[in-house]
């Protein structure tokens, strides 16, 4: 593969450079920088930003909303996006939701939420983990009975969902549900889409060790879902996740993000001092960033056979798992490093720093200090959602040699 652009392709890169220093506002630049958590606003406002030119959803097909963008352009694209500072597109409607809907929904569907999932009409969340099925998703035990009255047939859904990330922000859930229980378990599960308003629908708040309220439990008790929110067919659910979870794996490996944090942390490294000179002159801590920077060059190749695979109507089969694996580990490795630079500065953080841009107090060390234990802690979870690293070795060993 020749990773050199062309010239056209080149060109498309100068009007993404040109469309972000006129429409990225520079206040959430600098928040995502600065290493400042977003809030609702910050993150619908990105959204309905890129929505209004046109590049939301762009690996959408152009019949649906996407830009008719090749696996190149996708690639550039989120690549100077990261590195301008842009915030991650909330991913659970355009990244997870859209795809399964565009391959598997009814027209009805993808008429009715396709067009909301851009507008912002409804903000996702993704109904997948519960206690005693995580890395053993098929085990999902929250129940959705089938019946009908007057008013119709619906599905009387019971249950717990756990780690459901922004669930507090969410109007929408997608959820896995077992709807048979006489057969193999992944053969009993259904996808469904349930509204957050509905009566029996409790959200609880989980504050993670990094002080964030970031995830959430989603509890359901007798809560009625049409049955016209069933995604496909009934009790062929593990399908349609198992298609789901290859781009959220993608998405996690965040290849933009990884790079632009390697450049973060190697000005760190020349602008630390230890015993005299740059800590990028460390025979010990050099070592480790070009481990780093081998890794995550090598992760780039791999993520652009992927995007080619499904630009050319492909589904991205072990490739996402390899991605997974090696985008979290170099994610996590890059958060430690700069902690690390940032030595003792590193552990201390005021909070209200991290929240408002407008703070005022004194600073504790450098700039990128405020946010570097935060961000090391938030990062350990990333080997484990999505399927744990573990467990993608073993779709790997399958996959590939038959193990």
């Amino acid at each position: 593969m020749d990773l050199n652009f062309t010239a056209e392709e080149e060109a498309f890169r100068t009007d993404v450079l040109d469309f972000l220093r006129d429409k990225l506002p520079r206040r959430l630049a600098d928040k995502v920088q600065g290493g400042r958590r977003l809030t609702r606003d910050d993150m619908a406002e990105w959204h309905a930003i890129l929505h209004a030119q046109g590049w939301l959803a762009n690996h959408w097909p152009q019949q649906y909303g996407g830009p008719g963008w090749n696996a190149v352009q996708k690639f550039i694209f989120e690549n100077e996006c990261a590195l301008a500072g842009a915030p991650r597109v909330v991913p659970f409607g355009v990244n997870m939701l859209g795809p399964v809907l565009i391959k598997y929904g009814s027209e009805v569907q993808k008429r009715h939420w396709l067009p909301r999932i851009l507008d912002g009409s409804d903000w996702w969340c993704q109904g997948y983990s519960e206690p005693g099925a995580g890395s053993d998703l098929a085990a999902v035990n929250t129940t959705a009975v089938r019946g009908s009255d007057a008013q119709g047939e619906y599905y009387l859904v019971n249950g717990q969902k756990t780690w459901t990330t922004l669930g507090h922000f969410a109007n929408m859930i997608f959820c896995l549900v077992r709807s048979a229980t006489d057969v193999r378990k992944q053969e009993g599960i259904s996808f469904l889409l349930i509204d957050m308003n509905t009566p029996g629908v409790e959200v609880r708040p989980i504050v993670t060790l990094d002080g964030e309220h970031e995830v959430n439990e989603v509890f359901f008790t007798d809560v009625r879902v049409p049955v016209e929110n069933l995604v496909g067919e009934e009790n062929k659910g593990w399908t349609y996740a198992k298609y789901l979870l290859t781009y959220e794996r993608t998405n996690i490996a965040g290849v933009g993000f990884s790079v632009a944090a390697f450049r973060r942390l190697g000005k760190i490294a020349a602008q630390q001092q230890r015993n005299g000179r740059p800590l990028a002159d460390d025979p010990s801590f050099a070592a480790r960033m070009a481990r780093v920077e081998i890794d995550l060059e090598n992760m780039q190749t791999t993520n652009l056979r992927v995007i080619a695979a499904v630009a050319g109507g492909g589904v991205p089969g072990a490739e996402s798992s390899m991605l997974k694996i090696r985008g979290t580990e170099i994610r996590q490795e890059i958060s430690s490093l700069t902690r690390r630079a940032m030595g003792p500065y590193a552990q201390p953080f005021i909070e209200a720093a991290l929240h408002d841009e407008h703070y005022a107090g004194e600073p504790i060390g450098p700039d990128e200090a405020a946010s570097a234990a935060s961000q090391y802690f938030n990062n350990r979870k990333l080997s484990i959602f999505g399927g744990s690293n573990e467990i993608q070795k073993n779709i790997i060993s399958k996959m590939i040699l038959g193990l």
